[in-house]
């Protein structure tokens, strides 16, 4: 039996862990924040004691996400702005600066997909509108990841430190049928991140951690019209193919990305750059057999 002595160091060691995932006094900017997962990412973040700032094409949006975080005494306030035109991402940044004085986190949640950028028929491919894919690229690899990188990462750079999270999928592991701007897309973010982290600590910003999460398969605005019908609610053939290849035999619950999200936005990461953490229930891992 533990004595009372023993008990109060225990628990010293137990709030010291704990003390390496939090995010106090950090502000956390999350692209895409008003998303089904961007928004879960941006709660826990604030849980974890970030200031947050949510943003995307949607003043709407965010703001009414920012009301929502707030309501759950989260310091946050919503901005707009379009991650593909460089000129908005900076001039978010320096709002975003002005309002909270630093940036230490920046998640990268904006991407998506397009119907007129997926093959639908088995000779789709040969007659895909060209234009859909450019914006499928453009959406998902530079307003996604690059232009933020560059233009956060570099006030992350000035102060020393700093944790950069991309969303990746798993049509960037294994390129999934139909939807091939994106899988492109998504492939193209996993090889920038893994450049970025090794550009930034080979060249004296080792303060400043690049990682990616993975997401499996959740329920997204983007996905819903391949993963269910539309009519009855029930999956689609792709939905069931997708659940029975996930070992653990169901979609991801947007909740599921928090724990890894603070993990690489805190200090508990902070040996830990340029990985790709895949949040699928077992998929990558799964040959099928």
């Amino acid at each position: 039996m533990l004595r009372p002595a023993a008990l109060r160091k225990r628990r010293r060691g137990d709030d010291k862990a704990l003390e390496l995932f939090s995010l106090k006094s950090r502000t956390a900017v999350v692209l895409g924040g008003a998303g089904v997962l961007g928004s879960a990412i941006a709660r826990g973040l604030g849980e974890a004691g970030a200031r947050v700032a949510v943003a995307s094409r949607s003043l709407e949006k965010n703001l009414a996400e920012a009301e929502a975080l707030r309501g759950l005494g989260i310091e946050a306030r919503g901005y707009s702005a379009d991650t593909t035109d460089a000129h908005a991402v900076r001039d978010l940044a320096g709002q975003i600066l002005e309002d909270f004085g630093s940036v230490d986190v920046l998640v990268n949640a904006v991407g998506g997909n397009r119907p007129d950028a997926t093959v639908m028929e088995p000779d789709g491919f040969f007659d895909l509108n060209p234009d859909a894919l450019r914006q499928v690229m453009d959406l998902n690899f530079f307003g996604g990841a690059i232009l933020p990188s560059q233009i956060f990462g570099k006030e992350m750079a000035k102060a020393g430190r700093g944790s950069i999270i991309n969303i990746s999928s798993m049509s960037a592991i294994r390129p999934l049928t139909r939807v091939i701007g994106y899988s492109a897309a998504k492939a193209a973010v996993n090889s920038f991140t893994q450049w970025l982290a090794v550009h930034l600590a080979k060249n004296g910003y080792s303060g400043v951690r690049v990682n990616a999460i993975a997401p499996g398969f959740f329920l997204t605005e983007q996905n819903r019209f391949l993963l269910l019908d539309e009519q009855t609610g029930e999956l689609t053939a792709r939905g069931r193919t997708i659940v029975e290849h996930t070992p653990m035999g169901r979609f991801g619950e947007p909740d599921e990305l928090i724990g890894t999200a603070v993990w690489l936005a805190s200090d508990a990461s902070r040996f830990v750059t340029g990985i790709v953490v895949p949040v699928d229930g077992g998929f990558s891992a799964f040959s099928g057999v």
